[in-house]
């Protein structure tokens, strides 16, 4: 498990053994060793914490007759376990600060602020009210119940395949989830590999992007289990989310939906663009668990690039205090 830690105006992970336990140089961990404590557990080798294997935590625990020779060994694990500690926080500033370097090459404000790491149980999900539910339906909903303040960036269809986005996305350590239509995202389905090798989550948004609700419940479950099967092949993992196009949908949708492997169906809670973001509730702001939607786009249809519409957002967003984390770790 690894906590956030504030860093002046920043954030960096840390494990959460290393924030209780301070910076543990060898001499405090020999004291440890020593005074009967034994090594922390998060710094015992992974047999040890698991009761594979045993190191000698005291002096009291060595057999009669052998002298101080069975301390040895716990030792050299203190000794390797601080300059692991002391490793793993070197790696953490460095990237740290290239994160704040990216945020300033790509014009954004401040560097975003860090996600906190995602419970182990993930929430419990129910439809949205005024949204249609059954048994045997997935779920609908526009937001992640949770209290943490963190908000989902999810892209639609797939039509503009931007190089920079990818990039800037992985420089900054910005999670997203794409939702995509087979008609336009087929073109090149490795731009959309890439990004799932990045961390980026890949889900279905339909074969050709109609109007589902005008299509019967057999053309609909062509067009969403058709997706799931060509996802499956070209992404390596089959789906579980769902996104109707234009967030149009009725019964059938939902039943042929769950009929092919889809669990969520999430709609979204505000839309973005590079020169605006607009906001599904009156007082401008982002709440706890909102997804955001938008599109892969660029300047032939917007007023700006892709760059652009995540400079936007991720200044918003950390202006009003919140981190984009990443969907599928909390749904």
């Amino acid at each position: 498990m690894r906590i956030i830690e504030q860093v002046g105006q920043n954030y960096r992970w840390v494990p959460r053994g290393v924030r209780r336990c301070g910076a543990l140089g060898g001499a405090a961990i020999l004291a440890l060793v020593c005074s009967g404590a034994g090594l922390p557990a998060f710094l015992l080798p992974a047999g040890a914490r698991d009761g594979d294997a045993e190191l000698p935590s005291t002096v009291d625990a060595n057999p009669p007759g052998k002298g101080g020779q069975a301390v040895a060994p716990a030792l050299r694990q203190a000794a390797r376990a601080a300059e692991a500690v002391a490793s793993y926080a070197d790696r953490l500033e460095r990237a740290e600060a290239r994160r704040v370097a990216a945020a300033k090459s790509w014009g954004l404000r401040r560097a975003p602020l860090r996600a906190p790491a995602p419970t182990k149980r993930k929430p419990k999900l129910t439809t949205e009210p005024g949204h249609v539910e059954g048994a045997g339906l997935p779920p609908v909903i526009v937001q992640v119940p949770t209290d943490e303040k963190v908000v989902f960036l999810t892209i639609d269809d797939g039509a503009e395949k931007d190089p920079e986005l990818l990039k800037m996305l992985r420089q900054l350590d910005v999670p997203f989830s794409g939702f995509l239509t087979d008609e336009v995202a087929r073109e090149d389905y490795g731009y959309f590999r890439e990004a799932v090798r990045d961390g980026a989550g890949m889900h279905n948004h339909s074969v050709s992007h109609p109007e589902l609700t005008r299509l019967t419940y057999t053309q609909q479950r062509e067009e969403i289990c058709r997706q799931q099967d060509t996802l499956e092949k070209e992404i390596g993992e089959r789906p579980s989310l769902f996104r109707p196009p234009y967030g149009a949908y009725d019964r059938d949708t939902l039943r042929a939906a769950a009929s092919c492997g889809v669990e969520v169906v999430p709609l979204w809670a505000e839309e973005a663009f590079p020169d605006r973001i607009e906001w599904g509730r009156s007082d401008r702001k982002f709440h706890p668990g909102d997804i955001i939607l938008t599109h892969f786009r660029g300047t032939g249809e917007w007023s700006g690039s892709m760059a652009d519409m995540v400079r936007r957002v991720l200044d918003t967003v950390t202006e009003q205090g919140f981190a984009v984390a990443r969907l599928e770790d909390y749904i």
